[in-house]
């Protein structure tokens, strides 16, 4: 069974909803998401399909955007 770290999910989604600043943090967390999303969709054709919502797939093209 996968398990998700609700900590991952809770920053992602404080930072789209505007409760928590997008930073390092945000797209670490993003990251995570995004290597757990990627082992669910290899476990067969029924996930594939898949994918973040609109919101947090805007939030990932907006990473270089973002000042270090």
């Amino acid at each position: 069974m996968i398990e998700i770290n609700t900590n991952d999910c809770q920053v992602v989604r404080d930072s789209i909803d505007g409760g928590r600043p997008v930073d390092e943090q945000t797209f670490t967390s993003l990251a995570i998401l995004s290597e757990r999303l990627e082992r669910v969709r290899r476990l067969g054709k029924n996930f594939s399909n898949i994918k973040f919502s609109p919101a947090a797939r805007k939030l990932a093209r907006n990473e270089n955007i973002v000042a270090v």
